[in-house]
């Protein structure tokens, strides 16, 4: 399913890049050339996060033994500088533009030709996004707001455009390029960001988190508690480690059993992640050396006295 989603953003952007690039011609607006140019981002950004794609859904190898999902930060990281390198593009033929104005000419039918290429845009920036956030790819989702800034750019230049056809004001077409390009810078700076997170492996979000903490909270009637829990989140998916200290008199099946529980309902609080449990005798002081690390609440790490169950 990813890859047919791209497939059609891949379709979606050769379409918009031949309509406003003959609404350009019609019409000469800098403006229009300058959504032109983000559709070809658009197409080059969407075979990149094609190949990211296919390569982060590969299973787990011997080279790779935790998965190949953070290939879909590098794609949304790619398609970031592509967008602020196109926005400096725009910006500069902007500034020739105010310099050097010129008169549009075949509004109507130009402006016409943009609406349809951008309504093209929104419908399969909705899709991206949506089944991206579903999907947890940042590839295909940071694919899906790129159209949908596609789609306000266009709404602004068609407006600014329509305003020089009005007032005769040659200076806004520019004015509105400009801003297209400002907001473009915007949109790449924030990919770059979110996938510089994702690579620096950030913690899961505060609401899975909490789910965490609430599916540990049950184990501490049974004597048990946590420490050390660390989170991080790589593509689509999540992995959780966490220390278990049980009464020194437990024996290895006892533990065993339960992390098996534990990790049971970790992955239950957080679907398809991968749960990673160290076992620890709670006498032990060695136990704690590790504690300052991201601890679990306080009321999981007071012991209790052990169920008979």
């Amino acid at each position: 399913m990813l890859t047919r989603l791209i497939l059609l953003s891949l379709a979606a952007a050769l379409a918009t890049i031949a309509l406003k690039t003959v609404a350009w011609r019609m019409t000469g607006s800098v403006g229009l050339f300058s959504d032109a140019i983000e559709s070809v981002v658009n197409f080059v950004a969407a075979a990149g996060a094609l190949v990211a794609i296919r390569w982060a859904t590969r299973p787990p190898d011997k080279e790779h033994m935790y998965g190949h999902e953070k290939a879909e930060y590098f794609a949304a990281a790619a398609e970031g500088l592509m967008i602020v390198g196109a926005a400096a593009s725009i910006a500069w033929l902007a500034v020739d533009r105010l310099v050097h104005p010129a008169g549009l000419e075949d509004v109507g039918v130009g402006l016409t030709v943009s609406a349809v290429a951008s309504l093209i845009n929104l419908g399969v920036g909705v899709a991206l996004t949506r089944f991206g956030r579903r999907s947890r790819s940042i590839a295909l989702e940071a694919d899906g707001k790129h159209l949908m800034t596609d789609v306000w750019t266009s709404v602004g230049v068609i407006v600014g455009v329509s305003a020089v056809a009005l007032t005769g004001w040659r200076v806004l077409d520019p004015v509105v390029a400009l801003a297209v390009a400002g907001n473009i810078v915007l949109t790449g700076i924030s990919l770059i960001r979110r996938s510089g997170g994702g690579l620096m492996d950030r913690v899961l979000p505060d609401a899975e988190r909490a789910a965490i903490d609430q599916a540990l909270a049950p184990f501490a009637a049974e004597g048990v508690r946590f420490h050390a829990l660390r989170t991080r989140r790589s593509g689509r998916r999540s992995f959780v480690s966490v220390h278990v200290l049980v009464p020194g008199e437990w024996s290895v099946q006892e533990g065993h059993r339960l992390l098996e529980r534990v990790e049971r309902d970790v992955r239950e609080a957080v679907p398809g992640a991968s749960v990673f449990t160290h076992l620890e005798p709670a006498d032990d002081p060695t136990s704690l050396d590790d504690a300052e690390f991201d601890p679990v609440p306080a009321v999981m790490q007071k012991p209790s006295a052990r169920s008979d169950q």
